[in-house]
């Protein structure tokens, strides 16, 4: 019997749920490593901290305020997906410069954290 690995998933900030649309993104990398190479090999890689994020579509719902979004600082912010895995951003903020798409009425909205999480 298969199992669901793609499809609904739910985006939360300190609970809230916000209304998702699409083009939903999970980032939860707390590095990223750069490989250097020599003139005769590679040599090792570089580390540098990285911050992960939770980005995606919402729909512009009435009474839904994108000046209440972007003044989002220090919440908890959760990707809760299909496959029962949930990604959770601690001391999230929004990133804020918000661009409205009136055709398709949404926004995207990307959070950022200083800690990432994922449980199973």
């Amino acid at each position: 019997m298969g199992v669901p690995i793609a499809g609904t998933a739910f985006l939360k900030v300190d609970g809230n749920q916000y209304p998702l649309k699409g083009a939903f993104t999970v980032s939860m990398s707390m590095v990223e490593r750069t490989g250097i190479a020599g003139q005769d090999r590679v040599h090792g890689y570089q580390e540098l901290p990285r911050v992960p994020y939770i980005e995606g579509d919402c729909s512009t719902l009435p009474g839904l305020s994108l000046e209440a979004i972007e003044r989002i600082t220090d919440a908890t912010v959760t990707a809760e997906l299909i496959n029962g895995t949930v990604y959770t951003l601690r001391s999230a903020w929004c990133k804020s410069a918000f661009e409205i798409n009136t055709r398709d009425g949404q926004f995207r909205v990307r959070f950022e954290g200083v800690q990432s999480d994922e449980i199973f």
